[in-house]
């Protein structure tokens, strides 16, 4: 108990994770149905956050699982839809956690003689040379409903998967804890186990080695109570270093509070004590982060969190979309603070999270291309109000600008369609800032060589009503310009009058 009771007494004074971060939703990306394509052995770098953009696969999905087969990174998430329509789940994979193809129905209804709809938080594992793959259908709210959590098996990753036992494995509530949400652990010594619960309560049961049945804890009893402070639904289980770590979702799954909170112990099961809330809303990237899973890099200390999370100025609560942010821990084993970036490299060759307002885009060859237009913009969902914003930028025609749009509201088609600022530079020679309010103002220039064709790094600084722009040379602003018009908006990029390419966006609060 030493490492982790000196955790626990450590993080008794930690003060309540700082509310703020939201994303966006998506234009036209590119998913593969095919076949995975052969084993990649070669572990991926030690990424910050999705660097080709959360979310990081398109549609409307929550509570993703992860897991890890034959060389691949798996995520297996529920579909983000009304009940009647949550008859199937899909499944994602990737060898780099960049590129991601999409399986589609791995599982449906019509392999479940007893699943209608409402089906949930799917949790994958592999044992006995099979794929298991535990699902909650129906969401019950009493022993007179038929459902519960049940059990899928398949010889391939993507399935199709089948039920195991024609019936549901847990399928009335024990301890108060309806069963949904299930997360599937098996420990060091071969014993399995699964973690499940909502309504404000958590159970943990063991898992007879055929992986259909349940067993007992050396008490007699099946299904065991290890319900934390704050505990709402949502249970994963992560093992480092000899310490257990038990997380779990607080709040409303519909709300701005969604969340996530952990424990440690020195036991599979339990006690869980409440030590901090790691993951919670940022107001500057995105609401109702939640439901996590946890990935880690085989042979390495890099950790990863998979969570759904709900795009700013979205209302709808099955707007949820897929992230991942990196999670580092303490020398104590304690976790960090998650913080959720804004990041896309275009990598994945697609424009998920972006919404455009006139103009061509399309992402391909790892790059965002605008084709010429007057005014065409693209934005994210973000709100910063004082951040460093970052893009290389290419003009890849002879005239016009292009550049970074900032503290943008009430964008729409036209050329100076938006509310906020816009900082671009142009082969005319110059560096331009000013700002659009249906009309434009010239706030600053400077006079700087550009090459159509030739990559650029433009940063912005805006912090309150100081603002600074600089163009490769990072520590001297080409334009350093005080106005306090706009405060806070979105970001993106813009062309004017020209065709750019743009990579290596990033916003960052400051």
């Amino acid at each position: 108990m030493g490492t982790v009771a000196a955790a626990l007494a450590a993080l008794l004074a930690v003060p309540a994770l700082a509310a703020p971060p939201a994303y966006s939703t998506a234009a036209p990306p590119a998913y593969s149905t095919a076949a995975p394509p052969a084993h990649s052995t070669a572990a991926p770098p030690a990424y910050s956050t999705a660097e080709a953009g959360n979310p990081f696969v398109d549609g409307r999905y929550a509570d993703p699982d992860v897991a890890i087969y034959n060389d691949r990174y798996w995520v297996f998430p529920t579909s983000s839809r009304s009940y009647a329509e949550q008859t199937y789940l899909d499944a994602f994979s990737s060898a780099d956690l960049v590129s991601w193809t999409k399986h589609p129905n791995v599982l449906t209804t019509a392999n479940v003689s007893w699943a209608k709809e409402a089906v949930w938080a799917p949790a994958p594992i592999q044992r006995n040379g099979r794929y298991y793959l535990y699902f909650a259908a129906n969401d019950i709210q009493s022993a007179a409903e038929l459902g519960g959590i049940g059990v899928a098996v398949a010889d391939r990753p993507e399935g199709p998967y089948v039920d195991a036992i024609g019936r549901p494995l847990i399928d009335r509530f024990f301890n108060g804890a309806q069963p949904i949400d299930q997360d599937v652990f098996i420990d060091d010594d071969g014993q399995a186990y699964i973690y499940y619960g909502g309504h404000g309560h958590a159970n943990v049961a063991r898992l007879n080695s055929d992986m259909t049945s349940l067993g007992t804890f050396p008490d007699g009893t099946v299904h065991k109570e290890i319900t934390p402070a704050g505990y709402v639904e949502g249970p994963q289980m992560l093992k480092r270093n000899g310490t257990y770590y038990l997380m779990w979702s607080e709040g409303g799954w519909t709300g701005p509070d969604y969340s996530v909170a952990y424990a440690m112990s020195d036991s599979p099961i339990g006690p869980f004590r409440r030590l901090d809330k790691i993951l919670a809303q940022d107001a500057a990237v995105a609401r109702g982060a939640g439901h996590n899973a946890v990935l880690n890099i085989p042979g390495s200390d890099t950790w990863y969190t998979f969570y759904h999370r709900r795009p700013l100025g979205e209302t709808d609560g099955n707007a949820r979309f897929l992230a991942y942010d990196r999670m580092q821990f303490n020398a104590d084993g304690t976790i960090q603070r998650i913080k959720m970036l804004v990041k896309d490299n275009f990598d994945d060759n697609n424009g998920v999270g972006w919404k455009t307002y006139g103009g061509s885009w399309t992402a391909t060859g790892g790059q965002y291309r605008a084709q010429h237009s007057y005014g065409g913009k693209s934005l994210l969902t973000d709100n910063h109000t004082n951040a460093v914003y970052d893009a290389d930028v290419t003009v890849t025609s002879t005239g016009g600008d292009a550049g970074l749009v900032f503290r943008a509201t009430s964008p729409a088609v036209g050329t100076d369609s938006y509310r906020g600022y816009y900082a671009g530079i142009s082969p005319a020679g110059q560096v331009v800032l000013g700002k659009a309010d249906n009309n434009w103002t010239r706030l600053g220039a400077a006079s700087l060589s550009i090459t159509p064709g030739t990559r650029y790094h433009l940063r912005v600084e805006a912090v309150g009503s100081s603002l600074k722009v600089f163009v490769d040379d990072l520590a001297n602003p080409r334009i350093t310009v005080t106005d306090g018009t706009y405060a806070a908006g979105a970001s993106g990029v813009r062309v004017y009058n020209a065709a750019a390419d743009f990579d290596n966006v990033a916003i960052t609060n400051r």
